[in-house]
């Protein structure tokens, strides 16, 4: 694994076809000060990422952040029994063969709050997504609310089609389909956004594309620049 501060790492995984892009897949792992480990977007599981987090602590939380990260999830309780896994209320309503401990959805005294903030970034009618900062390492953990590919990921035909998504580097932003879906309620977007500028990040990780450690907020400016108006 990767470590980008004291305490988190993260683990890429291989690409999954969605789209008719090959997705890159990345988990982000926290250890939190009772040694217990916090997963974001589990990846797919193999023996050598569990011997690498038995080095770092317990597994102990699994977070599906929306409903389109979830194709691991069962796998990884099926291997931590004990463990306690977290979704959108979009995804438990999706999975219904999957055990979830609570709704990110829902406000409550979270386990691992004294390390990790989050909102529900919302006003789309497609899709939520659960954003979280890490703030011993001020790093934004997103998953696809910003997308942003090395150009060398795709080949020229899918490099074209990711442009016009506005999901390749270093110009990386939420997908055009998402953004559109905010048309009615950026305004609530913008108030999200605006909460998250308010970390002050200075790493931001994406479950997909190249990870930010200089700049972030200047990044995320530009990222959801489609929000002036707004915000």
């Amino acid at each position: 694994m990767q470590q980008l501060a004291a305490d988190i790492w993260i683990e890429e995984g291989p690409s999954v076809p969605f789209l008719g892009l090959p997705f890159s897949t990345r988990m982000t792992v926290v250890r939190l000060a009772n040694d217990k480990l916090w997963v974001h977007s589990p990846i797919e599981l193999n023996d050598s990422i569990r011997a690498e987090l038995a080095n770092l602590g317990e597994l102990s939380y699994l977070i599906a952040p929306n409903h389109l990260h979830h194709l691991f999830i069962g796998d990884w309780l099926k291997a931590y029994p004990k463990a306690q896994a977290y979704g959108t209320d979009e995804l438990i309503k999706k999975r219904s063969d999957i055990r979830f401990t609570a709704s990110l959805n829902t406000a409550q005294d979270w386990p691992w709050a004294e390390q990790i903030d989050q909102l529900l970034f919302s006003g789309s009618a497609l899709m939520q997504e659960c954003v979280f900062f890490h703030r011993p390492s001020a790093t934004l953990v997103l998953t696809d609310l910003v997308e942003n590919f090395a150009p060398s990921h795709f080949n020229f035909w899918q490099r074209s089609v990711a442009k016009l998504v506005g999901i390749v580097a270093p110009n990386g932003k939420t997908p055009l389909d998402w953004r559109l879906s905010f048309f009615f309620h950026k305004a609530e977007a913008a108030k999200h956004f605006t909460q998250m500028l308010a970390w002050q990040p200075q790493k931001v990780v994406m479950a997909h594309g190249l990870v930010i450690e200089q700049d972030a907020v200047a990044f995320l400016s530009r990222s959801f620049s489609w929000l002036n108006k707004h915000a």
